[in-house]
């Protein structure tokens, strides 16, 4: 496994990162996510990441009892907060009230005293920048968090966030999750040059586009119902005759590698600037294996050719 600094932080993280949305706490039997956890610690996956609202608090539970194993100083946790975790007018968003009870929540699930890395699940046009960046503040003045981040922000409301935080000397967002792939490339415009300008580290989510850059789909129609791909109504939209196409001709590079198609996506991932980890999720601890392969694959000018040709074919 190979290491990256966060953004412009000196904390250093592995280049694959193992999340637990849609897995831990309910997707996955407990057993399995245990293995998966326990396979990427040992395989030198330093970097675990939740949220609150994953299964209402199960996943942090279930990843904090199985970290519990570790020294702490050896893993970096993050989760985060602005889902709905009740049914009270203050029990979702980024107020203050809400930042508070729900980080004190969250570190009693993982039986943490402190989260390496705290985002904003969504930005929240209803309160106040600073009344964020300020509550952010004070879980980092106090010891519960170590460094703020958010995730799904535009690039426009994480430059307004860094100037408030310069405004009033509050801590700077250094790390932003975002969706990317081969496929989900929304963030090329915007979002990686100001991280590159200002140093936010961009830590990404579905490199794998839910499974179809691992091969797995002929067709939206072989989609299993209860996958989470079926789940969230992406077989239509993401699992095209055409993404497939291209996967298939992917596929033949990654062959004539000597990789599997999953490990080049990640692979191609790990070569675009200003990503500091790849976050994969996984079922099975032979998923983690596969994964973390990836790191320090490094491809030559001329296969990041053909995968450009491919995908803009």
């Amino acid at each position: 496994m190979q290491y990256r600094r966060l953004g412009a932080s000196g904390l250093k993280v592995s280049e694959i990162s193992l999340g637990s949305w849609l897995t831990y706490g309910g997707y996955v039997e407990r057993e399995n996510a245990v293995k998966a956890i326990e396979a990427a610690y040992d395989l030198g996956v330093n970097f675990f990441d939740t949220a609150n609202v994953y299964e209402r608090g199960a996943a942090e539970e279930l990843l904090g009892a199985t970290l519990k194993a570790y020294p702490r100083e050896s893993y970096v946790l993050a989760t985060k907060v602005f889902g709905k975790m009740g049914d009270g007018p203050n029990d979702m968003g980024l107020s203050r009230k809400h930042i508070t009870e729900q980080c004190n929540a969250s570190l009693k699930r993982l039986g943490a005293e402190y989260v390496d890395i705290y985002y904003c699940h969504r930005f929240h046009p209803e309160t106040p920048l600073e009344e964020t960046l300020r509550a952010l503040d004070d879980l980092v003045r106090q010891g519960k968090v170590l460094y703020v981040g958010v995730s799904m922000w535009t690039a426009a409301q994480m430059e307004a966030a860094l100037g408030v935080a310069d405004r009033y000397l509050l801590d700077r967002i250094v790390v932003n999750q975002p969706l990317y792939n081969m496929f989900e490339r929304g963030i090329e415009q915007e979002i990686i040059p100001l991280g590159q300008r200002k140093g936010i580290g961009q830590v990404v989510y579905s490199p794998l586009a839910q499974g179809v850059l691992t091969g797995k789909y002929n067709s939206a129609n072989n989609v299993p119902e209860n996958s989470r791909a079926a789940k969230l109504g992406w077989a239509e939209d993401r699992i095209s005759a055409e993404r497939i196409a291209k996967v298939r001709e992917l596929t033949k590079v990654a062959e004539e590698r000597g990789i599997t198609m999953g490990q080049l996506a990640l692979a191609w991932i790990l070569r675009q600037p200003n990503v500091s980890s790849a976050l994969v999720g996984a079922s099975r601890p032979e998923q983690v294996h596969e994964n973390v392969s990836a790191s320090g694959i490094v491809l030559s000018p001329e296969e990041l050719d053909r995968i450009t040709a491919i995908l803009e074919s």
